[in-house]
């Protein structure tokens, strides 16, 4: 099967990406309008395909000097153990040049170490109001 990856954002279909991220249960509650807008505001992104279906997802957020934040890094579960993930990852690293790249993981800090990562201490965090009631 091949598997194709894709920068710009031109053709997706953010109600399948919302369907594929609740059928392996990985989403956060987020509509397909919140989806597109999250990937539209996005500093740059990446989904991977499989034919014309979404399999991976993941997106970085930056100023565009020296700070980036990865998130929404997922592979589809029958196409984890591939690659398909670090290529993803990858992909994002390579339009980031001279940044500091943070991001927060809860189940998989052994994978992102395999791609040069090193565990931090610490964060925090906090949501403003209600989560996803936004405008």
């Amino acid at each position: 099967m091949k598997i194709s990856y894709k920068t710009d954002l031109e053709g997706v279909n953010w109600e399948e990406m919302k369907a594929v991220l609740v059928a392996d249960d990985f989403d956060n509650g987020r509509s397909p309008r919140q989806l597109a807008r999250s990937f539209q505001n996005s500093y740059c992104t990446c989904i991977a395909y499989a034919e014309d279906h979404i399999i991976g997802t993941g997106r970085a957020l930056s100023d565009g000097v020296c700070n980036a934040y990865i998130v929404d890094v997922w592979t589809l579960s029958i196409h984890r153990n591939q690659g398909i993930g670090s290529q993803i990852v990858q992909t994002l690293l390579s339009g980031l040049q001279g940044q500091h790249v943070y991001l927060f993981t809860d189940d998989r800090a052994d994978f992102y170490k395999k791609l040069g990562f090193t565990a931090r201490p610490t964060g925090l965090q906090i949501v403003v109001g209600e989560w996803l009631k936004n405008q």
